[in-house]
């Protein structure tokens, strides 16, 4: 006897239940062209085929190939965000842009997550990093505003989107909801003490493998100590994460240990990432290598490094931008409970 299936998102019934988040989706796209476009800002649409798809460690790509008039086979990736394209620009001279449009991150799928999904991109130049964060309070009241909530809610948890966002340190919230000393396990020159903050992670009660390091245990504690108390009530902005943490930010002029780098949480989920952006080309090839070096180490391959974009950042000016998850934040003010209802078409599993 076969177990029955759930009906498709094209199954008539299926649609009409999903349609009105749907509609409130298309109205939220609107919403947030129209406050970019009165900030001042331009859109950009960037090519989502890149000879790199991002050097972050932990993040998988879709590869293909483009083939030449020779024959010849060039392997090509779909971006995992506009990010280096839209620095290019930058280096070009633009100065405040956006981007609305689809990435694709491969091994991701869940109530959060899917394949292919749309990404808001913004940066400001000469401006600090601070002004994303009130950019991101806005776009959260714009989009609960334009869906007629007065809160964001997911399975349970709710936030108020015209709050101002509590601000919190990765050192308040690792000493806060952890117990743990987590600047002491880094160095000025961005080395850390695994022992130290493994340590410290097991008498939190956190499971430590013998071969994870610093980043593996950072990431642990972040995820069950610290993640599920973010964005309650109001909005969480949790900001100046270790350098080790902030592969393409600015390190804190005040604070060496630091980085000038942010995340936006409400009812517990991530929405946004951003940054102060670091300008120097010779310290940005170090920081992917050893991202590539970590992903090597982990899953066994690495992505090739974008020469182009190395290049662009030694004409790039000062600037600060930030990434939100699109589908998240309109998952939010529909109050949905999968990213999956609100996408038009989702991906097949």
């Amino acid at each position: 006897m076969q177990t029955p299936t759930a009906s498709p998102w094209w199954s008539a019934h299926v649609h009409h239940d999903r349609r009105p988040r749907l509609i409130a989706r298309n109205a939220i796209t609107r919403a947030v062209r129209r406050w970019f476009e009165d900030e001042g800002f331009v859109e950009v649409e960037t090519a989502a085929l890149q000879v790199s798809p991002g050097n972050e460690a932990h993040l998988h790509a879709f590869a293909t190939e483009a083939l030449g008039h020779g024959g010849e086979r060039t392997v090509l990736y779909l971006h995992t965000s506009p990010e280096f394209a839209a620095k290019k620009l930058l280096a070009a001279g633009e100065q405040k842009i956006f981007s609305l449009g689809k990435v694709w991150r491969n091994r991701e799928r869940g109530p959060l997550h899917h394949p292919e999904f749309t990404m808001l991109e913004w940066y400001r130049t000469g401006a600090p990093y601070e002004a994303l964060m009130a950019d991101c309070a806005a776009l959260m009241a714009l989009a609960a505003e334009t869906a007629g909530a007065r809160r964001l809610s997911f399975r349970g948890q709710s936030v108020d989107p015209f709050a101002e966002p509590e601000r919190l340190t990765l050192a308040e919230a690792f000493d806060r909801f952890a117990g743990i000393d987590l600047i002491s396990t880094v160095s000025d020159d961005g080395s850390t003490d695994r022992e130290a903050l493994a340590a410290a992670a097991r008498a939190a009660g956190i499971r430590v493998a013998e071969d994870d390091v610093w980043a593996d245990v950072f990431s642990r504690v972040l995820v069950e100590k610290i993640e599920p108390h973010l964005g309650q009530g109001r909005a969480t902005v949790l900001c100046e994460y270790p350098t080790p943490e902030a592969a393409l930010a600015r390190v804190k002029p005040d604070a060496p240990k630091v980085a000038e780098r942010f995340e936006l949480y409400a009812c517990g989920v991530e929405l946004a990432n951003a940054f102060a952006e670091l300008t120097d080309p010779a310290e940005q090839r170090r920081r992917l290598i050893a991202e590539m070096d970590e992903k090597e180490r982990v899953y066994g391959e690495r992505y090739p490094l974008d020469e182009d974009f190395l290049a662009a950042l030694a004409h790039m000016p000062p600037a600060c931008g930030a990434a939100l998850g699109f589908d998240r934040l309109a998952m939010l003010a529909v109050g949905a409970e999968r990213i999956e209802d609100v996408l038009w078409t989702p991906v097949a599993e």
